[in-house]
């Protein structure tokens, strides 16, 4: 299948069942908020790497966990008793975003300053979101964020700087969105580790059909700290 080059003056994307068998759709465009909205409304993301073109995906199966499938292991329910951290939401969305392209620059990451500022961006306009894992002095020791539309959260990226600090940062979102009856997490592709966490795959037209479907709701915007 042909990878589709966009336009840069037009936010449209084609219909993502015509990616090729990796995933890739398109690439080019650019990283403005009317876009990036429009992908993710449509079963798209951006992915590549710094220095890159542009990549869109929309991957076939689509790895996601679905919020009453989530798994929490005995040691980790012991673990969330020693109460050694707090948690925030939406209290320093560029720290998290800027560890987490911390972390991995050495190996590459899709990570970059456009990103960042795309991102921050949308966290300005309420759609994107930010968890925060702290020690007892208040320091951020791990994390994640993502965005929000409808009763979908599309997870970006995740952090630990220290033991089980990422996976506490998830504990607390996957309850902040049972709360607020959100459907699923988008992980994008699956991983053994997100499989232990109750990540699965499923075919990207199921994927699709419940997007349209959870979609529909209004999307929380804003501050997630009292949501």
């Amino acid at each position: 299948m042909k990878i589709y080059l966009l336009d840069d003056n037009i936010n449209t994307f084609p219909n993502p069942e015509l990616a090729n068998t990796n995933g890739l759709l398109a690439l080019g465009g650019d990283l403005k908020s009317a876009r990036i909205l429009n992908a993710y409304a449509n079963g798209i993301f951006p992915w590549y790497t710094e220095n890159d073109p542009i990549l869109w995906w929309s991957p076939n199966p689509r790895g996601v966990l679905f919020i009453d499938n989530y798994k929490v292991s005995r040691s980790m329910k012991k673990f969330l008793r020693k109460n050694i951290y707090t948690v925030t939401f939406d209290s320093d969305f560029s720290k998290i975003i800027s560890l987490c392209r911390e972390i991995r620059v050495k190996n590459g990451t899709w990570i970059d300053e456009k990103i960042i500022n795309s991102y921050t961006e949308l966290y300005r306009m309420g759609y994107a979101h930010s968890v925060e894992t702290r020690d007892l002095d208040g320091n951020i020791v791990g994390g994640l964020y993502g965005l929000s539309l409808g009763r979908v959260f599309f997870g970006e990226s995740m952090f630990s700087l220290k033991e089980n600090s990422s996976k506490v940062a998830l504990y607390y979102l996957i309850n902040k969105l049972k709360k607020n009856n959100f459907k699923i997490i988008d992980c994008q592709f699956y991983t053994e580790h997100l499989g232990t966490l109750g990540a699965v795959d499923i075919p990207r037209s199921e994927y699709l059909q419940i997007l349209k479907d959870e979609l529909r709701f209004e999307t929380l915007l804003g501050n997630w700290e009292f949501l």
